[in-house]
């Protein structure tokens, strides 16, 4: 026979695209294939300059294409359902009529951006404290932050108006990616991606929309809303060879699909380490948000599946921290006049502090500050002068990664909640085991490692 059906999952991330053909088995899903691809995407931006984040689109979609091209063309033929997650509370425009470009290829028909602006990434810094203090107050759970999409739309309509009148149509990356594989005329978007942009009530899951139309905000760029799970539409092409009027799953968060691949039982928490880093627990059934953020608090409350929330430590301090202390250690190396490649510093720290214990030295490694406290700083207190080798900074770096996320959702709150099992997952986490052993140090549970444990699988199996 032609072999079982396959679901496909696709997760648009900061740094990578990955691909997952997902299939059933007697003993449940299994990933039959799978690719990843880095988008290299980083892109200046012209009008917040240093301030901005900002990706190009054309590089995302060609780290998508290349992704497929390199999957089983068999098995692609027998995708019936497609399921995308992707980065969220970033903000991509485009001309609903002219957002791609359809081309056969080697694979198949594919499709390429056309008339698509920068994805402004939910790294963005251009919204200082000041700027989001003069923005009317959303009637949200959910805390405004820079970066956010609606937060992002405000500053193009106060300091470049003229941009936003070239596009009439937003969303996030995924879902830009979906409204061009289904053709929609309207962006649909998912409440879980709704939620990350701002402006939107998780109660009643609508917009803000009197809020914003009497601040001038363009609402008519706002997607339409529907649960997560939820058919958006059907390929309108063959899409590297899957079959044309596959079901398109509407776009989904990559940390939801993150958590949902991995997590099956209440009493887990989820600890994630990538780019960023993020505790997560399961909210009882039944449970409801306030209907006011408290701005203090570390702690946000995502929407899941079925109604149901998470809670989350959601850090802007994780991996990236690490990249940026090789990439300041590669910069010293250079300034003395030596040049050692930023790939060959990274298993060489991580070898020096396998060999150190944890010292009295301490680093609080929020350099990118956190959604609660903006302004807040990274510091290194406790500087012993027997205690300063690589290993033992490295080390410290890593305890201080683990404790700023413990500091957000303390152990005793996990205790008290029921928790009795910490799954870890993430590039950052699984490739450093200095992480790993402070992770295991400072948690009183069992943790668990996942080979598996990502968006991509994630997006497949709520198909």
């Amino acid at each position: 026979g032609p072999g079982p059906t396959c679901v496909l999952g696709i997760d648009l991330g900061t740094t990578s695209v990955k691909a997952a053909l997902v299939t059933g088995t007697e003993r449940g899903l299994a990933v039959a294939q799978s690719c990843s691809r880095e988008t290299q995407a980083q892109s200046d931006s012209l009008e917040a300059a240093a301030q901005g984040m900002e990706q190009n689109v054309q590089k995302i979609i060609k780290a998508l294409n290349e992704c497929l091209a390199a999957l089983p063309q068999q098995q692609l033929q027998r995708v019936t359902h497609i399921g995308i997650s992707g980065q969220m509370h970033g903000v991509v425009f485009w001309k609903s009529d002219k957002g791609c470009k359809w081309a056969e290829g080697g694979t198949g028909p594919s499709f390429e951006p056309d008339k698509v602006s920068h994805l402004v990434t939910w790294q963005d810094g251009r919204c200082n404290p000041t700027f989001l203090s003069s923005l009317p107050l959303p009637q949200s759970h959910v805390s405004l932050a820079t970066g956010f999409g609606c937060a992002t739309v405000y500053w193009y309509l106060k300091n470049s108006p003229d941009f936003l009148k070239s596009y009439d149509a937003a969303g996030t990356i995924q879902d830009y990616v979906v409204a061009m594989l289904c053709d929609l005329k309207k962006p649909l978007m998912s409440v879980q991606n709704a939620a990350s942009w701002g402006y939107f009530n998780c109660r009643n899951k609508s917009w803000n929309t009197d809020i914003l139309k009497k601040s001038g905000f363009p609402v008519h760029l706002l997607p339409e809303v529907g649960d997560p799970g939820s058919i958006a539409g059907r390929t309108t092409c063959a899409w590297h060879g899957i079959p044309k009027e596959a079901k398109v799953g509407i776009a989904l968060g990559d940390f939801q699909c993150s958590v949902y691949s991995c997590l099956t039982e209440r009493t887990d928490a989820v600890l994630n380490i990538s780019t960023s880093a993020q505790l997560t627990i399961s909210m009882p059934m039944g449970f409801q948000p306030p209907e006011a953020p408290d701005p203090c608090s570390a702690v946000t409350y995502f929407p899941y599946f079925n109604g149901d929330y998470l809670a989350v430590a959601a850090s802007l301090n994780g991996g990236n921290v690490l990249a940026a202390f090789v990439g300041m250690v590669a910069q010293w190396t250079q300034e003395l006049g030596l040049q050692v490649q930023e790939s060959a510093i990274y298993p060489r720290i991580i070898q020096a502090a396998l060999t150190q214990k944890p010292s009295k030295l301490s680093v609080q490694p929020t350099i990118f500050g956190e959604r609660h406290l903006p302004e807040q700083l990274a510091s290194v207190t406790n500087i012993d002068g027997t205690e300063l080798s690589l290993g033992h900074v490295t080390r410290a770096l890593c305890r201080g990664i683990v404790e700023n996320l413990c500091s957000m959702l303390p152990v005793q709150h996990l205790v008290e909640t029921g928790v009795r099992r910490i799954l870890g997952s993430g590039s950052a986490l699984t490739r450093n085991e200095v992480l790993r052993q402070e992770v295991e140090r400072i948690f009183p549970f069992p943790v668990v490692y996942g080979k598996d444990v990502d968006a991509a699988v994630g997006a497949a199996m709520v198909m």
